[in-house]
């Protein structure tokens, strides 16, 4: 198992984690790749990948604060995206990860 790594400025007990899906035009405007892409610069792990209805889903831990930057940016998503809808709900943070991948 690979353990998410834990900055000295980053308790373990301050590492939150989320499962997110988004719709709307989320797929062929390249949302994976600029979610990854965001999510690296800050220093979240976890993973991001299309479903078969047309939305993305993903999931991710660190900081609190990494996190809420994440969400931020997941609302206007890349140019050429139009979120119409996230449903994100809080889980435990596995801290299972070490990277963020997309998945495919």
């Amino acid at each position: 198992m690979v353990v998410l790594s834990i900055t000295p400025s980053m308790s373990k007990d301050s590492v939150v984690a989320y499962h997110v899906i988004l719709s709307g035009r989320v797929q062929g405007v390249g949302f994976r790749y600029s979610t990854r892409q965001v999510a690296v610069r800050l220093g979240v792990c976890g993973w991001v990948r299309n479903t078969p209805d047309g939305s993305v889903e993903l999931v991710c831990e660190g900081s609190k604060d990494r996190i809420e930057r994440l969400l931020k940016w997941l609302k206007s998503g890349p140019p050429g995206s139009y979120v119409t809808n996230i449903d994100k709900r809080q889980i435990s943070a596995q801290r299972a990860f070490h990277s963020f991948t997309v998945e495919v």
